[in-house]
């Protein structure tokens, strides 16, 4: 794949949100999001998006901030760097391994979000019951959307 296809979200979706980088979820899917942004080849993802919000008050870092560090072109280990540098909250490793977990695991917590999630499921694969976080659906919404057959 050539680099500049890398961050092209209108070919393929952002990492997993299951993907780690410094013991953190989702942070490579922010970043491949912030790349394709700042290449104009986001297509139908955010930066920032509610998710990539999770992580970014969860270390205390301002979008703005991110995105103007991830326009320099450094790579995920240069990046991890400054964030471990610029963070407001510098979390333990047990912290961070809790946080991921957490935010793995998690699923609706609302009767609203239930609905949407049930919703999302029955539009997108009705004949599957494994779909049971928010993660699970997440990754089966990038699939279909590229192609993938539920």
């Amino acid at each position: 794949m050539s680099t500049s296809n890398l961050n092209d979200l209108t070919q393929h979706s952002p990492r997993s949100p299951r993907s780690r980088l410094g013991g953190y979820v989702i942070l490579p899917r922010i970043l491949d999001k912030a790349r394709a942004k700042a290449a104009g080849k986001a297509g139908e993802y955010n930066y920032p998006g509610p998710l990539d919000k999770r992580f970014l008050d969860f270390v205390k870092i301002d979008p703005d901030a991110l995105y103007a560090e991830v326009q320099t072109g450094k790579g995920d280990g240069e990046i991890l760097e400054w964030i471990n540098q610029n963070a407001g909250h510098q979390p333990a490793p047990w912290e961070i391994t809790q946080w991921s977990a957490h935010n793995e695991a998690r699923a609706a917590d609302s009767v609203q979000a239930k609905e949407r999630v049930l919703n999302a499921i029955k539009k997108l694969a009705p004949n599957r019951s494994d779909i049971l976080t928010g993660f699970d659906l997440l990754e089966l919404d990038d699939y279909i959307s590229f192609g993938g057959k539920a």
